[in-house]
């Protein structure tokens, strides 16, 4: 079976993200054939099985997906057919159905995860940090059992300008009219899955799952404060809900394929079960 995920091209770290595909798929079982490809058209989304919306700045990724027509196609791939999507970063904040620290008209989302996250939440560039992270759903998706894979458990992240998850939004509608009433608030326009696609009804009906929280010994690569003595620790930081998911940090950044490793027999098992369903 052939399988082809796009990594959105418009700006931010898609090259990187393309490199780990490709490394992923030396650990994945037999039989799939994986395709990667830059997307930055509707055209070459359309050929898309599933997607990544890499890290990068998200007002700028928003601004150019509107200008070249991508928006809506976005919004119909995630939300309409609900096919695998992950974002991280800024694609993270163009995935929630709500953003805060957002002036309105300023950025569009895509929407697609029930949740409210807080722009730039641990400020400028220059107070990003890496942070060791915990992350149970990684089992068996390291590098191949016949070698010795001298890396820890946890996940080494790295963390620039990043988002957090604030807030779980109600899984039920009129949620996104409750969050469009608060101050620099931007919400995602509301579009239902597609009635005919029972893929599209099963991702939607999910709810939300908190993957991973900011551990207390996350340090700051320029203050050297850990997340504990800034009263961060715990924040959300990986969501999962159905087709799509988010982390606020950059997997992309760190050499270290084992999440896109995890995400690619995700998107296997989901596209295997929609054409299934055909």
């Amino acid at each position: 079976m052939n399988i082809t995920v796009g990594v959105l091209a418009l700006q931010g770290a898609f090259a990187e993200h393309i490199y780990l595909l490709i490394q992923a798929t030396k650990h994945l079982p037999q039989g799939l054939t994986w395709h990667f490809v830059e997307v930055r058209t509707p055209d070459q989304l359309a050929e898309c099985d599933a997607l990544i919306l890499p890290g990068g700045e998200s007002t700028t990724m928003s601004l150019v997906a509107a200008r070249s027509g991508m928006l809506e196609p976005l919004r119909q791939f995630v939300k309409v057919h609900r096919r695998p999507t992950w974002g991280t970063c800024a694609g993270l904040i163009l995935l929630a159905e709500s953003a805060n620290r957002t002036k309105k008209g300023g950025q569009d989302l895509i929407g697609g995860l029930d949740v409210r996250v807080n722009r730039n939440h641990f400020g400028r560039q220059t107070e990003s940090f890496t942070a060791d992270l915990d992350l149970p759903f990684l089992s068996g998706s390291s590098a191949s059992k016949t070698e010795v894979d001298t890396r820890t458990k946890s996940f080494r992240s790295v963390f620039i300008r990043a988002p957090i998850v604030e807030r779980i939004l109600p899984h039920q509608p009129g949620a996104q009219d409750s969050e469009s009433r608060i101050s620099d608030t931007v919400v995602a326009p509301s579009r239902p899955p597609a009635a005919e696609d029972a893929a599209a009804q099963k991702a939607v009906a999910a709810q939300v799952e908190v993957m991973a929280r900011l551990p207390g010994r996350a340090t700051g690569l320029e203050t050297g404060q850990t997340a504990r003595e800034a009263g961060e620790e715990g924040d959300i930081v990986a969501v999962r809900q159905g087709n799509v998911f988010g982390t606020s940090f950059h997997p992309e950044l760190t050499g270290d394929e084992r999440i896109h490793v995890w995400w690619l027999k995700r998107v296997g098992e989901m596209v295997s079960d929609r054409r299934g369903a055909v």
